[in-house]
């Protein structure tokens, strides 16, 4: 297996974002978090993940504090996967790709689901980047500076 180099300490927040979270087994395993999935068995049958993997995976998440383990809900000998505050941050990222795929796929038509409003069942409105006013903002309205 070829190791994977780490981007941890590069300056841009982007490639530090991916060093954490760019394979995309990982962002799946997240996206089931957020669905409610908590236990082992149930990421490896709802992704068909091989085990290995998923053991690598999600040693992972949890060394990076995106997940944490707990007692299971239950009271068995299992522990179940929670989303820390550091992964539920990771929210609008996965809104934002599933929004990404829903304008730009070749075929959108076999998207299965929407992202709706829990409490009115509408549609989720489409990610806004804004300045501090409320402006909207396009890719050309904004630059890079130093801190």
């Amino acid at each position: 297996m070829v190791k994977r180099t780490s981007l941890e300490g590069n300056a841009c927040p982007i490639a530090r974002s991916l060093d954490a979270i760019g394979d995309w087994w990982s962002l799946l395993i997240i996206r089931e978090a957020f669905l409610g999935v908590r236990r082992f068995s149930a990421f490896q049958r709802s992704l068909g993940l091989a085990k290995n993997i998923l053991t690598v995976r999600l040693r992972a998440l949890v060394e990076r504090g995106i997940l944490a383990t707990e007692p299971a809900a239950d009271g068995s000998s299992y522990r179940d996967y929670v989303l820390t505050p550091k992964g539920r941050g990771l929210f609008p990222i996965l809104v934002a790709l599933r929004q990404w795929s829903e304008e730009f796929d070749e075929h959108p038509d076999e998207i299965a689901t929407m992202l709706v409003d829990r409490t009115h069942g509408r549609p989720v409105r489409k990610l806004l980047l804004c300045a501090e006013d409320g402006t909207a903002l396009a890719p050309e309205q904004t630059t890079l500076a130093q801190r």
